[in-house]
Protein backbone atom coordinates (compact mmCIF):
# COMPACT_ATOMS: atom_id res chain seq x y z
CA UNK A 1 0.00 0.00 0.00
CA UNK A 2 1.47 3.36 -0.82
CA UNK A 3 1.77 5.79 1.82
CA UNK A 4 0.54 9.35 0.26
CA UNK A 5 2.45 12.21 1.88
CA UNK A 6 0.94 15.41 3.28
CA UNK A 7 3.39 18.17 4.11
CA UNK A 8 2.28 20.81 6.08
CA UNK A 9 3.46 23.96 5.49
CA UNK A 10 3.64 26.33 9.04
CA UNK A 11 3.80 30.32 8.64
CA UNK A 12 4.85 32.83 11.23
CA UNK A 13 1.83 33.47 13.66
CA UNK A 14 0.11 29.83 12.86
CA UNK A 15 -3.02 28.26 14.97
CA UNK A 16 -1.59 25.54 17.15
CA UNK A 17 -4.69 23.79 17.22
CA UNK A 18 -5.35 24.11 13.23
CA UNK A 19 -1.26 22.68 13.00
CA UNK A 20 -2.39 19.65 14.72
CA UNK A 21 -5.20 18.49 13.05
CA UNK A 22 -3.56 16.79 9.62
CA UNK A 23 -1.03 15.07 11.77
CA UNK A 24 -4.28 14.31 14.35
CA UNK A 25 -6.49 13.33 11.68
CA UNK A 26 -4.01 11.57 9.02
CA UNK A 27 -2.32 9.44 11.88
CA UNK A 28 -5.44 7.60 12.72
CA UNK A 29 -5.79 6.36 9.34
CA UNK A 30 -3.99 3.33 10.25
CA UNK A 31 -0.49 3.78 8.27
CA UNK A 32 -2.06 5.39 5.16
CA UNK A 33 -1.00 8.73 5.00
CA UNK A 34 2.86 10.48 6.54
CA UNK A 35 2.42 13.44 7.83
CA UNK A 36 5.86 15.99 7.88
CA UNK A 37 6.03 19.96 8.60
CA UNK A 38 7.99 21.94 7.42
CA UNK A 39 8.59 26.37 7.05
CA UNK A 40 9.31 28.53 4.37
CA UNK A 41 13.19 28.58 5.72
CA UNK A 42 13.07 25.14 7.80
CA UNK A 43 13.59 27.45 11.24
CA UNK A 44 11.73 27.32 14.30
CA UNK A 45 7.97 29.44 13.74
CA UNK A 46 6.29 31.56 15.93
CA UNK A 47 2.41 30.52 16.78
CA UNK A 48 -0.64 33.12 18.29
CA UNK A 49 -0.08 31.66 21.36
CA UNK A 50 2.91 32.16 24.13
CA UNK A 51 5.44 29.68 22.74
CA UNK A 52 7.03 28.73 18.94
CA UNK A 53 7.36 25.47 17.48
CA UNK A 54 10.30 23.87 16.29
CA UNK A 55 9.49 21.86 12.58
CA UNK A 56 11.25 18.95 11.00
CA UNK A 57 11.70 19.92 7.52
CA UNK A 58 12.45 23.40 5.36
CA UNK A 59 10.60 23.96 2.15
CA UNK A 60 12.54 21.05 0.40
CA UNK A 61 9.75 18.50 1.80
CA UNK A 62 7.02 20.45 -0.41
CA UNK A 63 8.83 18.80 -3.88
CA UNK A 64 8.27 15.35 -2.13
CA UNK A 65 4.19 15.96 -1.51
CA UNK A 66 1.24 14.48 -2.32
CA UNK A 67 -0.90 17.15 -0.27
CA UNK A 68 -0.04 20.41 0.63
CA UNK A 69 -1.75 21.55 3.49
CA UNK A 70 -1.47 25.18 5.18
CA UNK A 71 -2.93 25.96 8.25
CA UNK A 72 -4.34 29.11 9.30
CA UNK A 73 -2.30 32.27 11.33
CA UNK A 74 -2.86 35.66 13.09
CA UNK A 75 -5.17 37.33 11.04
CA UNK A 76 -3.08 40.57 12.23
CA UNK A 77 -0.21 39.04 9.65
CA UNK A 78 -2.68 39.30 6.89
CA UNK A 79 -1.22 40.78 3.39
CA UNK A 80 -2.45 41.20 0.07
CA UNK A 81 0.41 40.50 -1.53
CA UNK A 82 2.30 37.01 -0.93
CA UNK A 83 4.10 36.24 2.27
CA UNK A 84 8.14 36.78 1.84
CA UNK A 85 9.51 33.11 0.96
CA UNK A 86 6.01 31.64 0.49
CA UNK A 87 5.44 32.27 -3.05
CA UNK A 88 9.15 30.56 -3.34
CA UNK A 89 8.17 27.36 -1.69
CA UNK A 90 5.39 26.84 -2.94
CA UNK A 91 6.78 27.23 -6.61
CA UNK A 92 8.57 23.55 -5.72
CA UNK A 93 4.88 21.91 -5.00
CA UNK A 94 4.61 19.15 -7.67
CA UNK A 95 1.97 19.30 -10.48
CA UNK A 96 0.36 16.33 -9.24
CA UNK A 97 -0.13 17.53 -5.74
CA UNK A 98 -3.16 18.62 -3.59
CA UNK A 99 -2.96 21.99 -2.40
CA UNK A 100 -5.48 22.43 0.79
CA UNK A 101 -6.30 25.47 3.33
CA UNK A 102 -7.43 25.53 6.39
CA UNK A 103 -9.00 29.59 7.11
CA UNK A 104 -6.89 32.27 6.53
CA UNK A 105 -4.52 29.75 4.68
CA UNK A 106 -7.06 30.83 1.48
CA UNK A 107 -5.58 34.25 1.45
CA UNK A 108 -2.01 32.23 1.07
CA UNK A 109 -3.35 30.68 -1.91
CA UNK A 110 -5.04 33.67 -3.29
CA UNK A 111 -2.03 35.48 -3.25
CA UNK A 112 -0.56 33.02 -5.20
CA UNK A 113 -2.61 32.97 -7.63
CA UNK A 114 -3.95 29.90 -6.96
CA UNK A 115 -7.41 30.33 -6.33
CA UNK A 116 -8.16 32.51 -9.18
CA UNK A 117 -11.11 31.65 -11.17
CA UNK A 118 -11.88 28.69 -8.51
CA UNK A 119 -14.52 28.89 -5.91
CA UNK A 120 -13.26 28.86 -1.98
CA UNK A 121 -13.86 29.45 0.93
CA UNK A 122 -12.55 31.07 3.86
CA UNK A 123 -13.32 32.14 7.91
CA UNK A 124 -16.35 33.83 7.67
CA UNK A 125 -15.45 36.87 9.73
CA UNK A 126 -12.32 37.76 6.85
CA UNK A 127 -14.65 37.14 4.01
CA UNK A 128 -15.21 40.94 3.66
CA UNK A 129 -11.65 41.58 3.35
CA UNK A 130 -10.45 38.23 1.23
CA UNK A 131 -13.75 39.25 -1.64
CA UNK A 132 -12.33 43.20 -1.25
CA UNK A 133 -8.64 41.90 -1.75
CA UNK A 134 -9.18 38.98 -4.69
CA UNK A 135 -12.34 39.48 -6.68
CA UNK A 136 -11.10 36.89 -9.16
CA UNK A 137 -11.87 34.32 -6.76
CA UNK A 138 -15.69 33.11 -5.98
CA UNK A 139 -16.45 33.10 -2.41
CA UNK A 140 -18.78 30.93 -0.62
CA UNK A 141 -18.21 32.06 3.25
CA UNK A 142 -21.07 29.86 4.21
CA UNK A 143 -19.55 26.53 4.08
CA UNK A 144 -17.48 24.62 5.62
CA UNK A 145 -15.16 23.43 2.92
CA UNK A 146 -14.98 23.63 -1.14
CA UNK A 147 -13.64 20.68 -2.82
CA UNK A 148 -12.62 21.59 -6.45
CA UNK A 149 -10.54 18.72 -7.31
CA UNK A 150 -6.55 19.74 -6.47
CA UNK A 151 -7.48 22.48 -4.88
CA UNK A 152 -9.41 22.66 -1.38
CA UNK A 153 -10.51 25.16 1.05
CA UNK A 154 -11.74 25.21 4.47
CA UNK A 155 -13.20 27.69 6.68
CA UNK A 156 -12.32 28.51 10.51
CA UNK A 157 -10.87 26.01 13.42
CA UNK A 158 -12.53 22.79 13.26
CA UNK A 159 -13.73 22.73 9.68
CA UNK A 160 -10.21 21.63 9.14
CA UNK A 161 -10.98 18.11 11.02
CA UNK A 162 -14.06 18.45 8.55
CA UNK A 163 -11.84 18.59 5.44
CA UNK A 164 -9.03 16.11 6.27
CA UNK A 165 -11.79 13.80 7.16
CA UNK A 166 -13.42 14.34 3.97
CA UNK A 167 -9.74 13.82 2.25
CA UNK A 168 -10.08 10.16 4.04
CA UNK A 169 -12.98 9.69 2.71
CA UNK A 170 -12.27 10.99 -0.84
CA UNK A 171 -9.21 8.37 -0.56
CA UNK A 172 -10.19 5.75 0.89
CA UNK A 173 -14.09 5.56 1.40
CA UNK A 174 -16.98 6.40 3.92
CA UNK A 175 -16.03 3.49 6.43
CA UNK A 176 -12.20 4.40 6.99
CA UNK A 177 -13.31 8.07 7.51
CA UNK A 178 -15.56 6.71 9.85
CA UNK A 179 -13.08 4.85 11.83
CA UNK A 180 -10.84 7.90 11.97
CA UNK A 181 -14.03 9.91 13.15
CA UNK A 182 -14.32 7.51 16.02
CA UNK A 183 -10.60 7.29 16.97
CA UNK A 184 -10.51 11.25 16.65
CA UNK A 185 -14.12 11.66 19.39
CA UNK A 186 -15.46 13.91 16.28
CA UNK A 187 -18.89 13.70 14.14
CA UNK A 188 -17.75 12.18 10.57
CA UNK A 189 -19.65 14.94 8.90
CA UNK A 190 -21.45 17.81 9.90
CA UNK A 191 -24.56 19.13 8.67
CA UNK A 192 -25.07 22.47 6.89
CA UNK A 193 -22.15 25.06 6.70
CA UNK A 194 -20.17 27.98 8.50
CA UNK A 195 -24.00 30.15 8.49
CA UNK A 196 -25.12 28.44 11.18
CA UNK A 197 -22.05 29.98 13.28
CA UNK A 198 -22.53 33.29 12.15
CA UNK A 199 -23.46 35.71 15.28
CA UNK A 200 -26.98 36.18 14.94
CA UNK A 201 -30.30 36.15 16.83
CA UNK A 202 -31.42 32.58 17.23
CA UNK A 203 -34.01 30.64 18.91
CA UNK A 204 -33.26 29.37 22.57
CA UNK A 205 -32.35 25.66 22.11
CA UNK A 206 -35.89 24.01 23.26
CA UNK A 207 -38.39 21.36 22.29
CA UNK A 208 -39.34 23.96 19.92
CA UNK A 209 -36.25 23.61 17.68
CA UNK A 210 -36.22 20.67 15.36
CA UNK A 211 -33.36 18.56 16.03
CA UNK A 212 -36.14 15.75 16.90
CA UNK A 213 -37.75 16.60 13.24
CA UNK A 214 -33.94 15.94 11.90
CA UNK A 215 -33.99 12.90 13.57
CA UNK A 216 -37.40 11.77 12.82
CA UNK A 217 -36.17 12.74 8.69
CA UNK A 218 -32.99 10.60 9.65
CA UNK A 219 -35.23 7.58 10.32
CA UNK A 220 -37.69 8.20 7.60
CA UNK A 221 -35.39 8.66 4.76
CA UNK A 222 -37.41 6.23 2.83
CA UNK A 223 -40.12 7.99 2.74
CA UNK A 224 -40.83 11.28 0.12
CA UNK A 225 -40.94 13.41 2.93
CA UNK A 226 -42.52 16.54 1.94
CA UNK A 227 -42.20 20.21 3.85
CA UNK A 228 -45.44 20.04 5.15
CA UNK A 229 -44.82 16.76 6.74
CA UNK A 230 -41.82 17.75 8.24
CA UNK A 231 -43.54 21.24 9.85
CA UNK A 232 -46.23 18.99 11.03
CA UNK A 233 -44.22 16.80 12.62
CA UNK A 234 -42.52 19.48 14.14
CA UNK A 235 -45.65 21.39 15.04
CA UNK A 236 -44.82 24.59 13.61
CA UNK A 237 -46.01 26.62 10.35
CA UNK A 238 -44.23 25.56 6.99
CA UNK A 239 -42.80 29.84 7.57
CA UNK A 240 -41.55 29.19 11.19
CA UNK A 241 -40.14 25.47 10.42
CA UNK A 242 -37.85 26.57 7.32
CA UNK A 243 -36.82 29.92 9.21
CA UNK A 244 -35.73 27.70 12.20
CA UNK A 245 -34.86 25.21 10.70
CA UNK A 246 -32.12 27.46 8.23
CA UNK A 247 -30.75 29.44 11.79
CA UNK A 248 -30.13 25.63 13.64
CA UNK A 249 -28.75 23.93 10.45
CA UNK A 250 -27.52 26.46 7.99
CA UNK A 251 -29.37 25.12 5.03
CA UNK A 252 -32.71 25.03 3.65
CA UNK A 253 -34.87 21.54 4.90
CA UNK A 254 -35.31 20.34 1.25
CA UNK A 255 -31.06 20.79 0.69
CA UNK A 256 -30.43 18.94 3.79
CA UNK A 257 -32.68 16.27 2.84
CA UNK A 258 -31.00 15.56 0.00
CA UNK A 259 -27.44 15.46 1.65
CA UNK A 260 -28.71 13.11 3.50
CA UNK A 261 -30.34 10.35 0.93
CA UNK A 262 -26.70 11.46 -0.85
CA UNK A 263 -24.88 10.26 2.28
CA UNK A 264 -26.88 7.22 2.88
CA UNK A 265 -26.86 6.42 -0.84
CA UNK A 266 -22.82 6.46 -0.57
CA UNK A 267 -22.64 4.28 2.43
CA UNK A 268 -24.93 1.83 0.36
CA UNK A 269 -22.83 1.87 -2.65
CA UNK A 270 -19.82 1.14 -0.29
CA UNK A 271 -21.30 -1.39 1.63
CA UNK A 272 -24.36 -3.22 0.11
CA UNK A 273 -24.07 -5.17 -3.85
CA UNK A 274 -28.06 -3.66 -3.40
CA UNK A 275 -28.99 -2.38 -7.50
CA UNK A 276 -28.78 1.32 -7.99
CA UNK A 277 -32.77 1.14 -8.17
CA UNK A 278 -33.15 -0.45 -4.84
CA UNK A 279 -30.63 2.23 -3.32
CA UNK A 280 -32.65 4.85 -4.49
CA UNK A 281 -35.96 3.33 -3.27
CA UNK A 282 -34.53 3.06 0.70
CA UNK A 283 -32.96 6.87 0.73
CA UNK A 284 -36.15 8.51 -1.16
CA UNK A 285 -35.52 8.89 -3.93
CA UNK A 286 -38.33 8.46 -6.59
CA UNK A 287 -35.83 6.37 -9.01
CA UNK A 288 -32.32 5.27 -10.01
CA UNK A 289 -32.29 8.27 -12.31
CA UNK A 290 -33.00 10.56 -9.55
CA UNK A 291 -29.96 8.83 -7.53
CA UNK A 292 -27.84 9.57 -10.25
CA UNK A 293 -28.70 13.24 -11.21
CA UNK A 294 -28.33 13.81 -7.42
CA UNK A 295 -25.28 11.95 -6.79
CA UNK A 296 -23.32 13.42 -10.03
CA UNK A 297 -24.28 16.86 -9.07
CA UNK A 298 -22.75 16.24 -5.39
CA UNK A 299 -19.37 14.69 -6.48
CA UNK A 300 -19.22 14.50 -9.97
CA UNK A 301 -19.70 10.32 -10.41
CA UNK A 302 -22.30 7.94 -11.40
CA UNK A 303 -23.45 5.46 -8.74
CA UNK A 304 -21.97 2.59 -10.64
CA UNK A 305 -18.01 4.62 -10.94
CA UNK A 306 -18.63 5.55 -7.47
CA UNK A 307 -19.13 1.50 -6.27
CA UNK A 308 -16.15 0.98 -8.62
CA UNK A 309 -13.93 3.17 -6.41
CA UNK A 310 -14.64 2.74 -3.41
CA UNK A 311 -15.49 -1.09 -2.54
CA UNK A 312 -12.33 -2.07 -2.78
CA UNK A 313 -11.31 0.67 -0.56
CA UNK A 314 -13.80 0.00 2.08
CA UNK A 315 -13.06 -3.72 1.70
CA UNK A 316 -9.31 -2.79 2.62
CA UNK A 317 -10.54 -0.62 5.45
CA UNK A 318 -12.22 -3.81 6.83
CA UNK A 319 -9.15 -6.08 6.77
CA UNK A 320 -6.76 -3.76 8.02
CA UNK A 321 -7.59 -3.02 11.83
CA UNK A 322 -7.12 0.35 12.60
CA UNK A 323 -4.08 0.99 14.49
CA UNK A 324 -4.42 1.78 18.26
CA UNK A 325 -2.47 3.57 20.68
CA UNK A 326 -1.00 7.31 20.57
CA UNK A 327 -3.85 8.08 17.41
CA UNK A 328 -6.89 6.49 19.34
CA UNK A 329 -6.38 7.71 22.66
Amino acid sequence: MAVHRVVVLALDGVYPFELGIPSRVFGAAGGRYEVLTCSVDGGPVTTNADFAVTVGHGPEALATADTVLLPPFDTSLLTREPLPGVGEALSAVPAGARIVSICTGAFVLAAAGLLDGRPATTHWAVADVFRSWYPQVPLDPDVLFVDDGDVLTSAGAASGVDVCLHLVRRDHGTALANEVARACVVPPWRDGGQAQYIEHPVPEASANGTSATRQWALENLHEPLSLTELSGHARMSLRTFARRFNEEVGMSPGRWLIHQRVSRARHLLETTDLAVDDIAGQVGFATGTSLREHLHAAIGVSPLAYRRTFRGATASARQAPLQVGADAR
